[in-house]
């Protein structure tokens, strides 16, 4: 598993352990969390699911009225460094 689905698979399960189910999926160039927040949670319970995501590249809150609210997270995965990076026609 890249590093990216580990530190994603890190985050999700500190959002399990606050009581949200989550889900992991690999993306090419990311691996995103999602976890469904029911209306029920407290404020403390936000305070610490926003410390969670904020270690996150990117994360948002997806709300609608049909069906309900999803939280999200993503983490980039690194990109390869090559020693051409300049391609074949690159002068040094």
């Amino acid at each position: 598993m890249p590093a990216s689905g580990l530190s994603a698979a890190a985050l999700a399960a500190r959002l399990y352990a606050l009581g949200l189910l989550t889900r992991v999926e690999e993306h090419p160039r990311y691996t995103s969390v999602e976890a469904e927040v029911p209306e029920s949670l407290s404020a403390e319970s936000w305070r610490e699911v926003l410390e969670v995501v904020a270690e996150a590249d990117r994360f948002g809150l997806h709300a609608t009225s049909l069906n309900g609210r999803t939280l999200w997270a993503v983490v980039r995965k690194a990109v390869p460094t090559t020693g051409d990076v300049g391609g074949p026609s690159h002068q040094r």
